[in-house]
């Protein structure tokens, strides 16, 4: 971070940034109608202010949940108010003494190209050489670290422990299905929605198997992957797949739940899973978690992770949508499982 405060040029043209808004609560799958995309008016700065262009927005499962008027972890959308996610970007206009033009800075403020807070609003971020800034939403960011904390503080993962991960081409699933198998598993395995992510897991994230949950009966997928059974489940889809995971179970498992997309856009209630009494039975234990909760091990796994995706021996991929107005066609695509790895918006160079 520079300590210089530099004043970028002030121009008399106002500054109009692009934000996403949702003036509708979705019913079922969101569309189109329910967001608009508004031109805001920046008012000028005011003093320990400062004004962010958005290189990378993210968006994210858990956003749906947001979208619906309902008490949960974190506080739901307000109709006509633009949107909020992870972001990263660069100080274009400062008034502050801690932040200065050119800082590269993670933040809150997503869902728009141009964003303007008070300086404490912005966590300045070293550059890594080489790296897109884009990694710090991903790869060295939230998304992996919710992997970490999930595999081996909630699941408590062991060496020699059989692993299985729903949705695994994803961001978090993929950054899990590497850490298990580099911190000693057994065996790890993943689900994925075609065939070309299947290959993706065995090959390039080196799972020992993998299968497409499309293409069959999912639990009977599921044991012919894992013959000896799973000890560890780190659920990002719920349904089905917990159902499956809970026959699959060997005797004192373990599930960290991170996220269930299966039914984030369902309206009616779910019919599962319907074998519950497995839990008691096998002695399991399932344990939710929001990352917000575990933020004191940013720095274990900072450790931990860094220097493995630097030496190669952990990879990452992103799907990168261009362009704020596409932001909510990125989101779309996400709910549809259309991404390999992390999904981002990239709204400025």
């Amino acid at each position: 971070m520079t300590t210089t405060n530099q004043q970028a040029p002030v121009s008399s043209a106002p500054t109009i940034s692009r934000q996403w808004q949702l003036i509708r609560r979705p019913s079922g799958w969101p569309v189109a109608d329910d967001f608009r995309l508004a031109e805001i008016e920046l008012p000028p700065l005011a003093d320990g202010e400062v004004r962010v262009r958005n290189e990378f927005v993210s968006v994210d499962p858990y956003m749906r949940g947001r979208m619906n008027d309902v008490k949960s972890y974190t506080p739901p959308y307000v109709l006509g108010e633009t949107m909020t996610g992870g972001a990263v970007g660069r100080v274009v206009e400062s008034r502050s003494d801690s932040l200065a033009v050119g800082d590269l800075v993670r933040h809150f403020l997503g869902w728009r190209d141009l964003a303007q807070a008070d300086a404490a609003a912005f966590a300045p971020t070293a550059e890594v050489p080489g790296v897109s800034s884009s990694a710090f939403l991903g790869a060295l960011g939230m998304t992996s670290l919710t992997a970490w904390v999930g595999l081996l503080v909630i699941a408590n993962m062991k060496p020699g422990d059989t692993v299985f991960v729903s949705g695994a081409a994803g961001a978090v699933g993929s950054a899990v299905g590497q850490l298990a198998r580099l911190r000693g598993a057994k065996r790890v395995i993943g689900s994925a929605g075609s065939d070309e992510k299947v290959a993706l897991l065995t090959g390039k994230y080196g799972f020992d198997a993998a299968f497409n949950y499309k293409n069959g009966h999912l639990a009977r997928q599921l044991a012919d992957a894992a013959p000896d059974g799973i000890d560890v489940y780190f659920d990002n889809v719920g349904g089905e797949h917990l159902e499956a995971a809970l026959y699959s179970f060997n005797d004192g498992g373990r599930a960290a739940l991170c996220g269930a997309i299966s039914v984030y856009n369902e309206t009616a209630a779910p019919s599962g899973p319907r074998n519950l009494p497995m839990i008691t039975t096998k002695g399991l234990r399932l344990e939710g978690f929001t990352i917000g909760n575990y933020q004191q091990h940013a720095t274990a796994f900072a450790a931990e992770v860094g220097p493995l995706l630097a030496s190669g021996q952990m990879v990452s991929d992103e799907t990168v949508i261009d362009g704020i107005d596409n932001a909510l066609e990125a989101f779309f695509g996400l709910l549809r499982g259309e991404n390999t790895g992390k999904m981002v918006v990239h709204t400025g160079a």
